[in-house]
């Protein structure tokens, strides 16, 4: 399996995960010029923008820790675009699915 249908599947199984907590998936993989956001949910009233990010092992770091200070700005401002394209005035937040191996970790307000 390639790079990509890896990020694929956990992006799925993100979904799901969030599903299952009582999320509502919107949009996944959302592009615009300014970035992507892999999943976007609602939960409860509050609109968030998620980000996942995969290892198989620690050895490379928690895979949280990917989500650094430039990729947080990428995804706020394509966030800032998707709520303005859909006039969109609603609670945010940016939280980050964590999959280690098969341990799945949902850090809300993540950034």
């Amino acid at each position: 399996m390639n790079r990509r249908q890896t990020g694929s599947e956990k992006e799925a199984l993100a979904a799901s995960y969030l599903e299952k907590q009582g999320c509502r998936i919107l949009e996944r993989n959302y592009r615009n010029h300014c970035g992507e956001i892999d999943l976007i949910a609602k939960d409860g009233d509050t609109l968030v923008f998620v980000e996942v990010k995969y290892r198989r092992t620690i050895k490379n770091g928690w895979p949280e820790e990917a989500v650094d200070l430039k990729k947080q700005k990428r995804i706020r401002t394509a966030a800032c675009l998707y709520l303005a394209g859909k006039s969109m005035d609603i609670p945010c937040r940016f939280d980050v699915v964590s999959i280690l191996g098969e341990t799945i970790r949902w850090i809300r307000d993540a950034f």
